[in-house]
Protein backbone atom coordinates (compact mmCIF):
# COMPACT_ATOMS: atom_id res chain seq x y z
CA UNK A 1 0.00 0.00 0.00
CA UNK A 2 2.90 2.26 0.74
CA UNK A 3 4.38 1.90 -2.82
CA UNK A 4 1.00 2.80 -4.30
CA UNK A 5 0.59 5.25 -2.36
CA UNK A 6 3.55 7.44 -3.65
CA UNK A 7 3.67 6.10 -7.10
CA UNK A 8 -0.21 6.72 -7.83
CA UNK A 9 -1.76 8.64 -5.43
CA UNK A 10 -4.27 10.13 -7.58
CA UNK A 11 -5.85 6.73 -7.99
CA UNK A 12 -7.28 6.03 -4.81
CA UNK A 13 -10.13 7.99 -2.61
CA UNK A 14 -8.30 6.45 0.42
CA UNK A 15 -5.46 4.16 1.74
CA UNK A 16 -6.14 1.44 4.31
CA UNK A 17 -2.56 -0.02 5.42
CA UNK A 18 -3.22 -2.40 7.79
CA UNK A 19 0.94 -2.59 9.86
CA UNK A 20 2.53 -1.75 6.35
CA UNK A 21 5.94 -3.05 5.82
CA UNK A 22 6.74 0.80 4.71
CA UNK A 23 10.23 1.33 6.05
CA UNK A 24 11.99 -1.26 3.64
CA UNK A 25 15.52 0.70 3.19
CA UNK A 26 15.79 0.96 7.45
CA UNK A 27 14.63 -2.46 8.28
CA UNK A 28 16.03 -4.04 5.83
CA UNK A 29 19.59 -2.36 6.98
CA UNK A 30 19.37 -3.52 11.10
CA UNK A 31 20.59 -6.94 11.31
CA UNK A 32 19.46 -6.50 15.20
CA UNK A 33 15.91 -6.92 14.11
CA UNK A 34 15.38 -10.59 14.39
CA UNK A 35 13.28 -10.84 11.03
CA UNK A 36 16.08 -9.07 9.36
CA UNK A 37 18.68 -11.33 8.30
CA UNK A 38 16.49 -14.27 7.33
CA UNK A 39 14.80 -12.05 5.42
CA UNK A 40 17.96 -10.90 3.18
CA UNK A 41 17.72 -13.81 0.30
CA UNK A 42 14.32 -12.60 -0.18
CA UNK A 43 15.11 -8.95 -0.22
CA UNK A 44 18.42 -9.04 -0.40
CA UNK A 45 21.12 -7.32 1.93
CA UNK A 46 21.21 -3.57 1.45
CA UNK A 47 24.68 -3.45 4.03
CA UNK A 48 26.69 -5.41 1.70
CA UNK A 49 25.20 -5.32 -1.49
CA UNK A 50 24.71 -2.07 -3.15
CA UNK A 51 22.49 -3.32 -6.24
CA UNK A 52 20.00 -4.60 -3.41
CA UNK A 53 20.45 -1.00 -1.51
CA UNK A 54 19.62 0.19 -4.85
CA UNK A 55 16.99 -1.87 -5.42
CA UNK A 56 15.15 -1.12 -2.30
CA UNK A 57 15.65 2.34 -1.68
CA UNK A 58 13.96 2.35 -5.39
CA UNK A 59 10.53 2.04 -3.60
CA UNK A 60 10.78 1.87 0.17
CA UNK A 61 7.46 4.10 0.85
CA UNK A 62 9.19 6.08 3.47
CA UNK A 63 12.23 6.33 1.56
CA UNK A 64 10.12 7.68 -1.90
CA UNK A 65 7.13 10.19 -0.63
CA UNK A 66 7.51 13.35 -2.06
CA UNK A 67 5.24 16.59 -2.01
CA UNK A 68 1.97 15.47 -3.74
CA UNK A 69 -1.71 15.56 -3.56
CA UNK A 70 -1.81 12.18 -1.20
CA UNK A 71 -5.49 10.22 -0.86
CA UNK A 72 -6.51 9.85 2.83
CA UNK A 73 -4.50 7.37 4.46
CA UNK A 74 -5.44 5.60 7.58
CA UNK A 75 -2.28 3.36 8.80
CA UNK A 76 -2.66 1.03 11.42
CA UNK A 77 0.26 -0.59 13.98
CA UNK A 78 0.82 -3.16 16.95
CA UNK A 79 2.76 -1.76 19.78
CA UNK A 80 4.29 -5.59 20.22
CA UNK A 81 4.34 -6.51 16.36
CA UNK A 82 7.74 -8.42 16.10
CA UNK A 83 7.28 -8.03 11.92
CA UNK A 84 6.23 -4.14 11.31
CA UNK A 85 7.86 -2.40 13.97
CA UNK A 86 5.42 0.23 15.14
CA UNK A 87 7.78 3.05 14.23
CA UNK A 88 7.97 1.84 10.52
CA UNK A 89 4.22 3.16 9.73
CA UNK A 90 4.64 6.08 12.46
CA UNK A 91 7.88 7.57 10.28
CA UNK A 92 5.25 6.90 6.78
CA UNK A 93 2.70 8.74 8.52
CA UNK A 94 5.03 12.00 9.65
CA UNK A 95 6.22 11.67 6.26
CA UNK A 96 3.07 11.66 4.32
CA UNK A 97 1.77 14.91 6.81
CA UNK A 98 4.86 16.37 6.00
CA UNK A 99 4.72 16.17 2.17
CA UNK A 100 0.82 15.99 1.50
CA UNK A 101 -0.49 18.72 -0.38
CA UNK A 102 -3.91 17.77 -0.04
CA UNK A 103 -6.54 18.71 2.60
CA UNK A 104 -6.85 14.46 2.95
CA UNK A 105 -6.25 13.32 6.03
CA UNK A 106 -3.85 10.96 7.13
CA UNK A 107 -4.29 9.19 10.03
CA UNK A 108 -2.45 6.39 12.72
CA UNK A 109 -4.05 3.92 15.14
CA UNK A 110 -1.57 1.97 17.22
CA UNK A 111 -3.11 -0.95 18.93
CA UNK A 112 -1.19 -0.40 22.36
CA UNK A 113 -2.35 -4.33 23.18
CA UNK A 114 -1.83 -5.86 20.03
CA UNK A 115 0.99 -7.37 17.73
CA UNK A 116 0.97 -8.28 14.42
CA UNK A 117 -2.28 -9.35 14.01
CA UNK A 118 -4.21 -7.10 15.75
CA UNK A 119 -6.06 -7.67 18.87
CA UNK A 120 -7.50 -10.96 20.33
CA UNK A 121 -10.94 -12.14 21.24
CA UNK A 122 -13.87 -11.87 18.73
CA UNK A 123 -15.35 -8.37 20.07
CA UNK A 124 -11.85 -6.89 20.26
CA UNK A 125 -11.40 -7.68 16.43
CA UNK A 126 -14.88 -6.73 15.55
CA UNK A 127 -13.65 -3.13 16.87
CA UNK A 128 -10.58 -3.33 14.49
CA UNK A 129 -12.82 -4.29 11.87
CA UNK A 130 -15.68 -1.45 12.29
CA UNK A 131 -12.88 1.33 12.67
CA UNK A 132 -11.39 0.51 9.59
CA UNK A 133 -14.59 0.10 7.84
CA UNK A 134 -15.95 3.43 9.35
CA UNK A 135 -12.39 5.60 8.25
CA UNK A 136 -13.46 3.96 4.24
CA UNK A 137 -17.31 4.93 4.64
CA UNK A 138 -16.40 8.61 5.41
CA UNK A 139 -14.17 8.27 2.62
CA UNK A 140 -16.19 6.76 0.01
CA UNK A 141 -19.72 8.50 1.26
CA UNK A 142 -18.71 11.61 3.02
CA UNK A 143 -22.52 12.37 3.69
CA UNK A 144 -23.06 9.95 6.23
Amino acid sequence: MGAITNMAPDLYEAIIAEVPFVDVLATMSDPTLPLTPPEWPEWGNPIEDEKAREHIASYSPVDNVTRQAYPAVLATAGLTDPRVTYWEPARWVQQLRAHNTSKNPILMHTEMEAGHAGKTGRYQRLEEVARVYAFALKRLLPSI
